[in-house]
């Protein structure tokens, strides 16, 4: 069937990072579909999560946004006429592309509800239930509540192969909680470990294989292997460019990174550069009101106020902490951050 084998295409581009390719092939597959099957059928449902994967891939998460809820409508519809494991499988899967897409538009109140729901439907049904732990885990992390993402991790990580890819992304994201909370000697083996097993099956330069070789830099970098973590900085951006093009969401954080690494030793000129390109990628990706471009804002004004250009910083500053006091509880870091950076900087009034 035409639309089976558009599908399995599809899937074996994305895998491959060709995302053009994925995007075409699948929704040639879900127009078949609902042609053949209608607009309503578990298919359309299926293939509008592997747009919303394709979507979020790209950092495309309004897209991911649209291609999710219309995936939840479509099995809400069908109710109890489409039950078992495949129909279990499409309402996981949409309740977590739905919650990713909103925590990575920085929307982390609407997603925690649909995180809520994947988990507790994964817990009922089996499926999915590793990913909706690690992705109810990140998006703990993402609002500083960490008490329990420690816990959902681990516990995702008792569930998979010990060298699967599963397993790679739960220590990943382990070790980007130790970085998160300034532990870094103790998130270092995660992160060395989901680098080893992604770098075994994937190569060196895979984007994926780069984004964990990056996550353990940032780990090294506060434990004196800076000049290590600069060259892998370098090399994935470099990477990232000749694959994904000049304005990839991983570029602006893999710059944030080095600018910050290039900020605490003294080359300023280069970190600014980069605090610069990093920002535009992110207000054209995420938006101006997002916190990963507002935590960008904050890093840059910090660094233009030890040099000197208060003016800049306070511009920047401001308008981080505008972007933090309304997206962020009131006891996120990177709030707390802002705000002591801001009442340095603010002029007498």
């Amino acid at each position: 069937m035409l639309g089976i084998e558009l599908h399995e295409r599809a899937l074996a581009s994305a895998a491959a990072t060709r995302w053009a390719e994925a995007e075409g092939d699948a929704w040639q597959s879900l127009e078949w579909f609902a042609r053949e099957d209608g607009p309503d059928s578990p298919d359309v449902a299926n293939l509008s999560n592997l747009l919303a994967e394709i979507a979020e891939a790209q950092a495309q998460y309004g897209v991911a946004e649209m291609h999710s809820r219309r995936a939840c409508g479509i099995m809400a519809r069908l109710g109890e006429r489409c039950i078992g494991e495949a129909a279990d499988g499409i309402r996981v899967e949409a309740r977590l592309r739905l919650g990713l897409a909103l925590c990575g538009g920085g929307r982390y109140r609407e997603a925690q509800g649909w995180l809520e729901q994947a988990l507790a439907l994964a817990e009922r049904t089996g499926f999915g239930l590793p990913a909706a732990l690690n992705n109810l885990a990140v998006l703990s992390k993402c609002t500083a509540d960490f008490t329990p993402t420690e816990l959902l991790y681990r516990r995702g990580l008792r569930l998979v192969p010990p060298d699967s890819f599963e397993a790679a992304t739960l220590h990943h994201n382990l070790g980007g909680l130790a970085h998160a909370q300034g532990r870094f000697a103790s998130g270092e083996a995660d992160a060395r470990r989901a680098w080893e097993i992604r770098r075994s099956v994937l190569g060196e330069n895979h984007p994926d294989t780069l984004a964990d070789a990056c996550a353990y830099a940032a780990l090294l970098e506060h434990l004196g292997a800076g000049d290590w973590s600069e060259r892998v900085y370098r090399h994935a951006a470099a990477v990232y460019e000749q694959v994904f093009g000049p304005e990839h969401l991983e570029i602006a954080m893999t710059l944030h990174n080095l600018a910050g690494l290039l900020a605490n030793r003294g080359a300023a000129d280069e970190a600014d550069a980069l605090y610069r390109r990093a920002a535009a990628i992110k207000e054209k990706r995420l938006g101006a009101v997002h916190p990963d471009t507002a935590l960008t804002w904050h890093n840059h004004a910090s660094l233009l106020a030890e040099i000197g250009r208060s003016d800049e910083a306070r511009h920047l500053a401001c308008r981080a902490l505008e972007v933090l006091e309304v997206e962020l509880p009131g006891e996120h870091p990177w709030l707390a951050a802002s705000r002591e950076l801001w009442a340095f900087l603010r002029p007498n009034m």
